[in-house]
């Protein structure tokens, strides 16, 4: 067990946040914290941490935390040196391995200064300096820090760039990077997936599979919680309740809790009725005065069951569209994609051709960096293009959703926001919009500054509802909202019946709303007709084809090989015995230099006992034994390679 977590509260402006938490976290765990936002992740997030203390435990447990325990937090900001180059701050995880690498260096330079008793305390010292490192892999470091950083997505050429150039994504990609190296005994990611592409994506979910410490997940990522999760632990209402499996077991299981408990609460109240129905009729009578007293105890005894929580009221949305487009909505022909001006401009894909037709659904997909968000900007013109053409067919009328939120005035209040833009709605029309995504009372005066990402993009699909365009045109949508809005997001733009170009990582909202997937390289852009699974058994198909072929031409280029050494192995009968007596002399060494490795390692078996080590004389007895034997199994290997050549 490394966290466990008992009868705590927090309490918020006088209000329980967190009511009688318990919370147990055992090794090798992968748990998803899941919840509506503000239901309390975050700060119970930061107890386990120690950022942030609990109000009260009536048992006196509180929050235990196993002794020496090492966590690893990926929180929103990264915690970088923003002057250290990508390499340095790899290096960095292993900080203390490099400390007893120079240790080690030093001791074995002053070995062969020491005599008598300095010599033997810098020998065993190394010993166990030499010990840890090995046990901590330390001569492997170079390797683990390449094979993060290519998983994590990034080249050899990235090595020597400075943190501060990185962009938002990529400092988050590097410190999940950094976080893995460091291996800490619990590794707490707080929402992890959303600046990674599908590739970098698949190989965290592999190498996360394979993690030997614990790790606590808050994703509103659902095919990565049902990739690695083996818990599901849920803050509802200020409780948490544990279910086993992944998210998609959670789900069923969540249905079927929430109906027994409102079995056993209705069933309950029943009782409860008739006792007091019971209580009520006989209390006066003498004849029946004990019975009734007797269920009054027994009444004053019973526990009573809560009530399931009733699930909050999602948000409505409901995209529709007043007018029909031509068939062929936006064609982009032979555009070349270049982002940034004069000497800093950057041509990303040479010649972009996208074709998009009447009710296409069609998605966006590709490594970050490639330009998906400018590809949305150029075939609405907000980037300008010197070459090619893009062609809009008549009545067509879009509707933008941006990631950034950029078309949204930080000083406009709600529902100022969407009477800028429909002058004709009355307040009562605009306040019921809002009241949809949930803007209700209050919070429609609330500036779009202190908005939350979440409530930010429900005010931006509120307008998109009102504005009624036939294409849709969406930019990451589901970034920063809860599951439940996500859900009925995606329904939404299922159901929606017109135009929509989307760019996402969110691959459950790809393959539900999808019909057309297009991919972006830099050397061309790939149409696949079908929602996400299709591209990717498509793409796997072709990987797995292409390996069978070069499988296929190295298994012809070697029987080429043999086919054309066995026309050249014409010998004489003499060259053949030749032959015959060198194997048996390669035979013959092969069996020495068995017998030699086995004594070797009796030899090291020997010197690694505590025995041993503790006598110096023995000790260097053993070790000339060891050098010699080692003497003689290369002299062997060496007599072995010349008949092998």
């Amino acid at each position: 067990m490394l966290i466990n977590i008992e009868h705590i509260y927090k309490y918020f402006n006088g209000e329980p946040l967190l009511k009688d938490i318990s919370f147990t976290l055992n090794e090798g765990e992968t748990v998803g914290l899941v919840g509506r936002n503000g239901s309390g992740k975050s700060t119970l997030l930061k107890m386990i941490l120690g950022e942030e203390e609990y109000d009260k435990s009536p048992t006196g447990e509180g929050v235990f935390t196993v002794k020496d325990c090492a966590i690893g937090f990926l929180a929103q900001n990264s915690g970088l040196n923003s002057s250290a180059t990508v390499i340095e701050e790899m290096n960095s995880a292993f900080s203390r391995l490099f400390e007893i690498k120079e240790k080690m260096d030093k001791l074995a330079e002053d070995m062969t200064k020491c005599v008598g008793d300095e010599l033997e305390f810098a020998s065993a010292e190394y010993s166990s300096l030499s010990a840890y490192f090995e046990a901590h892999d330390g001569y492997n470091t170079d390797f683990k820090i390449k094979l993060i950083l290519n998983g994590m997505g990034f080249s050899d050429l990235a090595y020597d760039r400075v943190v501060s150039s990185l962009s938002g994504g990529e400092k988050t990609r590097l410190a999940l990077a950094k976080l893995l190296l460091e291996q800490p005994e619990l590794l707490i990611l707080d929402e992890p997936t959303n600046h990674l592409d599908f590739k970098t994506l698949m190989w965290l979910e592999g190498y996360l599979k394979t993690y030997r410490g614990a790790i606590i997940i808050v994703s509103h990522d659902r095919y990565f919680l049902d990739k690695i999760c083996t818990k599901i632990c849920e803050i509802e209402n200020g409780r948490i309740t544990a279910f086993r499996g992944n998210y998609s077991d959670y789900v069923l299981q969540k249905e079927q809790h929430t109906a027994r408990q409102m079995k056993e609460y209705e069933a309950q109240q029943r009782e409860i009725s008739q006792l007091e129905d019971y209580i009520a009729r006989n209390k006066v009578r003498a004849s029946t005065a004990k019975m009734a007293k007797s269920r009054q105890h027994m009444l004053d005894r019973m526990e009573v069951i809560d009530r399931p929580a009733a699930a909050e009221r999602p948000p409505k949305i409901k995209l529709d569209y007043s007018i029909e487009p031509t068939k062929d909505v936006v064609q982009v022909i032979d555009c070349p994609l270049t982002v940034g001006e004069g000497s800093s401009a950057k041509t990303l894909i040479e010649d972009l051709t996208i074709k998009v037709r009447r009710g296409e659904h069609v998605a966006i997909i590709g490594d970050n960096g490639i330009g998906k968000t400018s590809v949305l900007k150029l075939i609405q013109g907000i980037i300008p293009h010197k070459s090619g053409n893009i062609l809009w067919g008549n009545n067509v009328k879009v509707s933008y959703f941006d990631q950034e939120h950029a078309s949204l005035n930080p000083h406009d209040t709600a529902i100022e926001a969407v009477a800028r833009r429909f002058p004709q709605m009355t307040d009562g029309e605009i306040r019921k919009a809002l009241a949809s995504v949930l803007f209700r009372g209050e919070d429609v005066f609330k500036p779009v500054s202190v908005l939350s990402g979440g409530e930010r993009a429900k005010l931006c699909f509120a307008i998109m509802a009102l504005n009624h365009g036939n294409l849709l045109i969406l930019d990451e949508p589901t970034n920063h909202i809860d599951l439940p809005t996500k859900e009925v997001l995606e329904e939404a733009l299922k159901e929606f019946g017109g135009t929509m170009i989307l760019v996402s990582h969110d691959r459950y909202l790809l393959n539900k709303t999808a019909s057309r997937i297009v991919e972006l390289t830099p050397n061309h852009v790939r149409s696949f007709d079908g929602d996400f699974d299709f591209y990717i058994n498509t793409i796997t198909e072709e990987e797995k084809s292409a390996a069978e072929r070069q499988a296929e031409e190295k298994r012809a280029a070697a029987a080429e090989e043999y086919n054309e050494k066995k026309q050249k192995q014409y010998r004489s009968k003499q060259q053949r015995a030749d032959d015959a007596k060198r194997r048996q002399l390669m035979r013959d060494l092969e069996n020495e230099i068995e017998q030699i490795e086995e004594q070797i390692a009796e030899l090291e078996e020997e010197i690694a006992s505590p025995e041993i080590a503790a006598d110096f004389a023995i000790m260097t007895e053993k070790c000339s034994q060891l050098e010699a034997l080692r003497a003689q199994a290369d002299e062997k290997m060496e007599q072995w390679a010349t008949l092998d050549a």
